[in-house]
């Protein structure tokens, strides 16, 4: 996958809470990366095995449609974990520094 600054701030929010749920509306608030640029990528990490993913159970829901979730593998963590790793000598990704303490 194309190391870009929108992969960076979508690795960075899913690495934040590594074992949790995340929904794509909340992804895209939390990284600032817009859904048109957001669900293909989330789309090509499920395809490269870094995702798996999910609907919620309309059982536990009321007045609103079930949303689509996605959750770390571990092939993920350590793939995403390397980008970040590798990004932090690039000059491209100095504002995201400070967030990859």
């Amino acid at each position: 996958m194309r190391k870009t600054y929108a992969l960076m701030q979508v690795a960075t929010e899913l690495l934040a809470d590594f074992a949790g749920k995340h929904y794509g509306y909340d992804l895209a608030k939390k990284s600032g990366v817009r859904s048109g640029v957001l669900y293909p990528m989330l789309t090509r990490m499920v395809e490269a095995g870094w995702l798996t993913d999910g609907w919620e159970d309309p059982a536990q829901i009321q007045g609103r449609p079930p949303r689509r979730y996605y959750e770390l593998t571990n092939e993920g963590i350590q793939c995403l974990g390397g980008l970040i790793e590798e990004a932090r000598s690039d000059a491209r990704f100095a504002s995201l520094r400070e967030r990859w303490v």
